[in-house]
């Protein structure tokens, strides 16, 4: 491997894809480095990610995971920025390189599974770096990606970043972003449950909550676990799967983790060590049923409400996934958590519970003709689809929509079309 010292101008043709690209940047005295190799940065990531403002989602196993289980067989390259002042690293920026149908794209690396992309910034980034300092950063960054063989490009789309990395507001929100067509939503938690149930729900709201638990125990056992061992974490998982795949036929909504690789990757999220003390996985069961199942994820004091499902059966009018979310967030409680984070989405039952809303953003700049037809496909695309979620008539034509194509494919039958259709438009749920 080529290594160039960090002070040292170099011409962009001067080294090989695979080598440890870097060069001074003007802002902030800041020295810059590329590698689109993960384990090039792997020591000094993961060395970062324990003091650093970031979410789960830039851990480096995370990315690890992604690209061995679906980056690689999609094509794509990691570009990952390193930035470096006074000799420590101040940034860690996880990008990528992927070729598309219109254009070659830089995007957050797994942005497509992760709800919250962006840096993973010093403590004290924002004292370092200005906003000015940081756009004029960001061009050279954006130049060094491009002028590397092997991971030019011709637009950028990053998306789905949050307003806030840590404590610190997103430096990347002083480019030219756009918001997204989706918040996120959490809430500040404080014990015991019993207490912060009382206070979140009423008391007619938790004598229905009682009459439902009621009616489900009378086919069996009801119990929350959280399980660790394999083969029972691999269980949990199938019938999270299962679950997913029948919602989101009877909804009409593509299946994401029926794409190539996803569910290797969360079966691999759920089984590496690094993860260990962060991925949580149960269920609710009745009798040996699992009637709800959850990936989730805490961090940093912060529940992550990732994924989660419940069987649309017989036992689905009982309302296993809110019992399964009462269990999660006295989990959490216990846990020492102080915020439940519900992610992105816009789902009328996150408003009901939550106290909080994370603004999203986007950001696209094309470098070259054919990376401006992308990115004004792209923005098209958002708007239409932020303009269909924020006016109820538009929203409710499209559900409608959506699900008759469901039905149609024989996803659920007239009657069950009929009432998803009442119940997707109430909870306003994510397109």
């Amino acid at each position: 491997m080529l290594t160039i010292a960090p002070e040292t101008a170099i011409s962009p043709a001067a080294a090989t894809a695979d080598s440890l690209r870097a060069h001074p940047a003007a802002a902030a005295a800041v020295s810059l480095s590329l590698h689109d190799n993960l384990a090039d940065v792997a020591t000094l990531w993961r060395a970062f990610e324990a003091s650093a403002d970031c979410t789960v989602f830039q851990t480096f196993a995370w990315h690890q995971l992604w690209q061995q289980h679906i980056g690689d067989a999609a094509g794509t390259k990691p570009a990952i920025v390193v930035g470096r002042a006074g000799g420590r690293v101040l940034f860690v920026l996880p990008l990528a390189v992927s070729a598309a149908r219109m254009a070659r794209r830089l995007t957050w690396h797994a942005s497509d599974l992760c709800d919250y992309n962006g840096p993973l910034l010093a403590p004290d980034f924002a004292a370092a770096v200005s906003p000015a300092a940081f756009i004029r950063l960001w061009s050279q960054i954006e130049d060094l990606i491009a002028s590397t063989p092997g991971l030019n490009f011709d637009v950028a789309v990053l998306r789905h970043m949050p307003e806030h990395i840590g404590a610190q507001r997103n430096p990347f929100l002083d480019l030219a972003v756009s918001a997204s067509s989706s918040s996120a939503h959490y809430m500040q938690i404080y014990g015991p449950w019993e207490q912060f149930y009382r206070d979140k729900r009423s008391s007619a709201t938790r004598r229905h909550d009682r009459v439902k638990i009621k009616r489900m125990a009378e086919l069996g056992t009801v119990r929350f676990e959280t399980v660790t061992e394999p083969c029972a974490a691999e269980a949990v998982l199938d019938a999270l799967f299962v679950q997913k795949a029948a919602s989101f036929a009877a909804h009409g909504v593509a299946n994401f983790l029926a794409r190539p690789g996803r569910q290797a990757f969360f079966r691999a999220v759920a089984a590496e060590p690094a993860l260990s003390n962060i991925v949580h996985i149960s269920d609710i069961k009745v009798g040996t049923r699992i009637v709800a199942a959850n990936l989730g994820f805490v961090f940093r004091r912060r529940y992550y409400h990732f994924i989660a499902s419940y069987d649309g059966g017989a036992v689905g009018r009982f309302g296993p996934g809110t019992a399964h979310l009462h269990a999660l967030v006295d989990y959490a409680l216990q846990h020492g958590c102080t915020v439940f984070d519900f992610t992105v989405g816009d789902e009328a039952y996150k408003r009901d519970w939550c106290d909080g809303e994370e603004r999203m953003f986007d950001y696209r700049a094309s470098r070259n003709a054919r990376g401006v037809a992308a990115a004004a496909a792209s923005i098209i695309a958002m708007r239409v689809k932020r303009r269909i979620k924020q006016t109820p008539q538009l929203w409710a034509a499209y559900v409608r929509l959506r699900l008759m194509a469901a039905f149609l494919r024989g996803g659920l039958r007239h009657t069950e079309q009929k009432a998803a259709a009442a119940a997707e438009i109430e909870r306003s749920a994510s397109i």
